[in-house]
């Protein structure tokens, strides 16, 4: 008989902790919506104690995301509780997740507690948060560096006081997998009462082994996995939600464990959250990477042609790709348009649909072929973004190996067209010193690539950074066939961002958790 694995996803708590991944509340209430569509059972939205924004996204996406759990991270502390309940208390089936370290070297180093302290402290927060839910989940933080017998003794004391799901986290990466199924076989055998709790293991992936780790630990008994979407997350980041589920799938014959995810919305949703964390997805990732179903030795060629199972071990039909692909460009319409939208996985307005099909029409008049990271650099900037206090009316740059770069720009102002010129090192530095003095901006450049994300030489250039000013941190992103517009238009995006920041402050993320 087929036994079922709960999947928790942390990517709007534990993933956002990766470096510049922050994302603000309408962000992440659309990720959220997408990962009820894929069918994730537990939502970890957020750790509301930690600032006014991250309480205020789970807040709302406990109240309008209702067919999974949502659960809000908390300390051991009743105020962390009380905030996290708070936040959650709306929900279709509200989960606080409460946690402690249990290594010595962190009770020693950071807690400045004995071994009886924590079991007190965390029996104390799980016996508070039962007051409010049934729904506990307790996590014995660097639960792989922790003596064995003393993690059995601190489950026992938190199931006693209520805890529904004992979590084992492999908090710094490192456990390799036999060991780790081992101590999971441990645990299970050593606490009495572990066959009252669902026991889950949440793996972070700095030696690589996150996804080995975690199926490890199943393979052991647990039946809960931790994942974020990508496998964003603190450091090296967490363990991939795609690679766990699809590994579930395609051994099914091997492993007998299923999920509830729906196979068919993992690249829609990991393309959604590449476009909303800024964080490139790596062209050689297994399921989702750009390069996971594509053949360029002839060799493979030939095999695929005759039958595609002599190199692919999952039709990339099961994630959400489709082996042959719907070609747009300028004479399409607005129907084949729409369809390919659903296709990619956005559910989009009448009016976002004519927004986005505008600058579709402009854009194919430029190219002869327009592919799906087109599309989804258009939804990203027309409708993933914030409101523009700033927008590019008209730039024009001179540059080269004897004129002084100058840029000339044209902005839009609250609505009001404002135009002025500037120097700089470089055609980009002209640009970006001429906008900073147009809108007054005392922000610092803390990050800038280049991706060229389609191929070719008229390719689509997509330009990130991120912007601090005041303790704020804005991430911006532009893209066009020129790299000089793009990096204008991901520049005044940041602005955008920080605008909405400083008159949202309680809506700003906190960048500073970790």
């Amino acid at each position: 008989m087929e036994e079922h694995v709960i999947i928790f996803d942390t990517t709007l708590r534990d993933g956002e902790q990766s470096p510049g991944a922050s994302m603000n509340v309408p962000e992440k209430l659309r990720l959220a919506k997408q990962l009820e569509k894929l069918g994730v059972d537990v939502l970890e939205a957020g750790f509301p104690a930690s600032s006014p924004g991250d309480f205020e996204s789970v807040r709302m996406i406990a109240n309008k995301v209702r067919n999974l759990q949502v659960t809000a991270l908390a300390r051991t502390s009743r105020d962390d509780i009380d905030r996290a309940w708070e936040a959650v208390r709306e929900g279709a089936n509200p989960r606080i997740h409460t946690f402690i370290a249990t290594s010595d070297i962190h009770l020693e180093h950071k807690l400045k507690m004995d071994r009886d302290q924590v079991i007190r402290e965390a029996v104390d927060a799980v016996r508070y948060a039962r007051g409010f839910t049934e729904n506990v989940e307790f996590s014995a933080e660097d639960g792989t560096r922790s003596d064995r017998d003393y993690l059995c003794k601190v489950f026992e004391a938190v199931i006693d006081a209520g805890a529904r799901t004992v979590n084992l986290p492999d908090t710094v990466g490192y456990a390799v997998p036999e060991e780790f199924s081992q101590l999971i076989a441990y645990v299970r055998e050593h606490t009495p009462n572990i066959h009252r709790a669902v026991m889950s293991v949440h793996c972070h992936n700095d030696l690589g082994l996150a996804t080995a780790n975690t199926l490890a630990g199943i393979r052991a008994g647990a039946r809960q996995a931790e994942v974020t979407v990508n496998g964003i997350g603190e450091r090296a980041g967490n363990t991939s939600l795609e690679e766990v589920v699809m590994t579930l799938q395609t051994r099914r014959d091997l492993l007998n464990l299923t999920t509830s995810i729906r196979a068919s919305e993992i690249h829609p949703t990991s393309r959604l959250t590449s476009l909303i964390t800024g964080i490139v997805i790596q062209p050689n990732k297994a399921i989702v990477g750009a390069n996971a179903f594509a053949h360029e030795a002839g060799i493979h060629q030939d095999g695929v042609l005759k039958n595609p199972m002599t190199y692919e071990i999952m039709a990339p039909e099961t994630v959400g790709l489709s082996s042959n692909r719907l070609v747009l460009g300028k004479h399409s319409g607005r129907h084949a348009f729409r369809d390919k939208l659903t296709q990619m996985g956005y559910e989009l307005s009448t009016e976002e649909l004519n927004r986005v099909f505008e600058k579709f029409k402009e854009l194919s008049d430029k190219r002869k072929e327009i592919l799906e990271e087109d599309i989804e650099v258009l939804v990203a900037e027309e409708v993933l973004r914030v409101p523009d206090h700033y927008e590019l009316a008209y730039l024009n740059v001179v540059s080269g190996t004897v004129e002084v770069p100058t840029a000339i720009v044209k902005l839009k102002i609250s609505g009001e067209e404002v135009k002025s010129a500037g120097f700089g090192v470089g055609p980009i530095d002209a640009t970006f010193n001429t906008i900073a003095e147009m809108t007054g901006s005392r922000s610092k450049l803390m990050r800038f690539s280049v991706n060229a994300i389609t191929g070719g030489m008229d390719a689509q250039g997509e330009v990130t950074l991120r912007l601090q000013e005041n303790g704020l941190v804005a991430l911006g992103k532009g893209a066009d066939p020129d790299i000089i517009t793009a990096s204008a238009k991901a520049y005044i995006n940041g602005l955008n961002r920080l605008e909405y920041l400083k008159k949202n402050p309680r809506l700003s993320p906190n960048e500073g958790l970790r």
